[in-house]
């Protein structure tokens, strides 16, 4: 058995908008020659925040780590219903906001907490018959999802000026927040989609911990390796 090297471990990234989850690891890779990479959860384009890169060895605990519960902070939009549930979709219907108060808000959250049954939405990476929906939905197609189990342990709002609600999930993993925007905004009968998302927890990790992308490649190699948590520690972190 081959000894572990300084680049068996997890790179804790600071996503930025804009980038894929597999542009993030694709760079990486390249950039600094390294042979497996692999990323613990993936995040839409749009949202930034705590990206998991494992490397090397460490490669074979990407399940574990993917299986973890996750934190967001995000912004929704009320009054405005998108065909992706976010910002970069196509607006498909406008409504009055009814007037309301940050009491109201949580309250409605309340119904989305605990065990609940969430639709992937249409514009999503999930498959179907070996197809991506966003491929599905790029060709004016949408067809029946199966509803899966989720688990959503806080969904708090802290600030509320109209039409903008900023607010904070905690929930498992496979949870589209995306959706939790959406369907609330259903229920208050205005619509609403979501505008920005950033990871900021995953299992044990915290963004706090994670570095910028742009501050990564601008590393050598050697900068890159301190940045590592060992493979020996990561166990620490399940």
């Amino acid at each position: 058995m081959q000894p572990f090297t300084a680049l068996d471990g997890a790179l804790l990234v600071d996503k930025p908008g804009e980038w894929t989850s597999h542009d993030v690891v694709a760079k990486l890779r390249n950039h600094f020659r390294l042979e497996k990479v692999g990323h613990c959860g993936t995040l839409d384009p749009m949202a930034t925040g705590l990206l998991i890169l494992v490397l090397g060895k460490a490669t074979r605990m990407s399940e574990r780590f993917m299986a973890s519960d996750k934190v967001y902070e995000g912004t929704m939009r009320l009054g405005e219903t998108t065909d992706s549930y976010d910002a970069d979709g196509e607006i498909l219907e406008t409504k009055l906001i009814p007037l309301m108060t940050l009491e109201d808000l949580n309250e409605a959250a309340e119904e989305f907490r605990g065990d609940i049954q969430q639709i992937p939405p249409m514009v999503s990476a999930k498959k179907i018959g070996g197809v991506p929906l966003y491929k599905m939905a790029r060709q004016g197609k949408e067809v029946v999802r199966e509803p899966r189990l989720i688990h959503v342990y806080t969904y708090r709002f802290h600030e509320y000026e109209e039409p903008f609600a900023y607010f904070r999930v905690s929930c498992t993993k496979g949870t589209y927040v995306r959706s939790l925007a959406h369907d609330l905004g259903q229920k208050l009968g205005c619509g609403a989609h979501l505008t920005a998302l950033r990871r900021t927890g995953s299992g044990r990790f915290d963004v706090a911990d994670a570095i910028p992308l742009a501050e990564l490649l601008k590393m050598d190699r050697k900068a890159l390796e301190a940045q590592v948590i060992p493979l020996l520690k990561l166990r620490g972190y399940e």
